[in-house]
């Protein structure tokens, strides 16, 4: 049940709005000024604020400006005689979420009550989830190397360069990528990723650059590219190693032209993309064996960040999995885990040949199968050496 905090120094608009809205099933708290209606917003939960504008002590405009500055996120919807509309359009350039002129139209007050509470609501969520995903896309640990990698990271994100990030399979190269796009001017522009060694060969150039209808056998409709739903954005290509040599031919020429052209057919398209690309191979080996183009891999390799093993950075091991001990509960909707000492240590004896996504998986399984505390007898039972 939403609370709702109704003030006003006339105690007869007070009741009126009382009744309205309690017969709405909404919880109602009232104030007669504004230095009443702070000391219940500093003392309970506040779903939302009905609140006069003239008042003696402190009036609604001030009491607007209070909780701005105190940080406190509550939506208010101020309450206008005729002779103050003026003001509350002000109050809404100021964070109000409307106003509502006296004497107050009953179906208008439920409507705007209801609407401004929904809003709060899918904020609130809103900026939950952001900060879920946010925390979802840490780089985790304290480690020499990984210092290294995220001081880079904060060099090279904010400029256009190329990305080329190297290392082994489930080190985390794809929160690399992330993390430079976040931290780039185009974070507010999509981040298209693209997996190179999951899309067969025949389709790869379809997928990166679209196609026209009729172009092939299956191509019943008109299809965008990845380049362009990137566009203005960041274009993350892993397992670039992948590739076939066709389609590393037009994303050379794409990366030097800055403009595509649609399987099927001739329009050419201009993209403004930036292109992160990831791979576990040496592609300097694969460049001698004549499977990637040399020419390609100057193009991406403008800066090159690799991305060490868990095997060299095994400082890193308690912080990981104390990050997904508190991962797997949230997940879970269960009470976090705690680690045993001994357990940490035991868990360094391992050589985590599949890196980050190993250890992640071995956390769930610990979780899973573990009492309250983790232990060395646990992680020696279910960890496979």
């Amino acid at each position: 049940m939403a609370k709702v905090l109704i003030v006003d120094d006339e105690k007869s608009i007070r009741d009126a709005l009382s009744d309205i809205l309690q017969e709405e099933k909404y919880e109602v708290i009232t104030a007669e000024d504004g230095e009443a209606a702070w000391d219940k917003l500093e003392d309970e939960k506040i779903d939302l604020v009905l609140c006069d504008i003239k008042m003696p002590k402190m009036d609604g405009i001030e009491l607007l400006n209070k909780v701005s500055e105190e940080g406190v996120d509550v939506p208010f919807i101020m309450i206008s005689a005729h002779g103050t509309i003026d003001t509350a359009v002000e109050a809404t350039k100021k964070g109000a979420y409307d106003f509502i002129q006296k004497p107050p139209d009953l179906n208008r007050i439920l409507v705007t009550v209801r609407n401004a509470i929904e809003s709060s609501k899918l904020s609130t969520e809103t900026k939950v989830l952001r900060k879920k995903v946010s925390k979802g896309n840490e780089i985790i640990g304290e480690s020499e190397c990984i210092r290294e990698v995220k001081a880079t990271i904060e060099k090279v994100a904010p400029t256009e360069a190329r990305v080329l990030i190297t290392g082994e399979n489930g080190t985390g190269k794809e929160l690399v990528a992330r993390w430079l796009h976040e931290k780039s001017m185009r974070s507010k522009s999509p981040l298209i990723e693209v997996n190179c060694a999951a899309i067969p060969s025949e389709l790869i150039e379809s997928e990166l650059f679209g196609h026209e209808k009729g172009s092939f056998t299956s191509a019943h409709k008109q299809r965008i590219g990845k380049f362009e739903q990137a566009h203005g954005g960041t274009l993350f290509l892993d397992e670039i190693g992948d590739m076939s040599l066709s389609a590393q031919a037009k994303v050379l020429r794409a990366l030097q032209d800055k403009k595509i052209t649609r399987v099927g057919g001739d329009k050419t398209i201009n993209v403004d993309v930036r292109v992160l690309a990831a791979t576990n191979k040496n592609l300097k080996k694969e460049i001698e064996q004549g499977s990637f183009r040399e020419d390609l891999y100057h193009r991406l390799s403008v800066m090159v960040i690799t991305v060490p093993p868990l095997r060299e950075r095994k400082e890193d091991i308690e912080l990981l999995v104390e990050h997904f001990l508190e991962q797997v509960a949230t997940e879970y909707g269960s009470a976090k885990k705690s680690l045993h000492k001994d357990a940490v240590s035991q868990l360094g004896k391992y050589d985590w040949t599949g890196n980050i996504r190993e250890l992640r998986n071995v956390v769930e399984r610990l979780v899973i199968m573990s009492q309250d505390t983790i232990t060395e007898g646990d992680v020696k039972k279910y960890v496979e050496a």
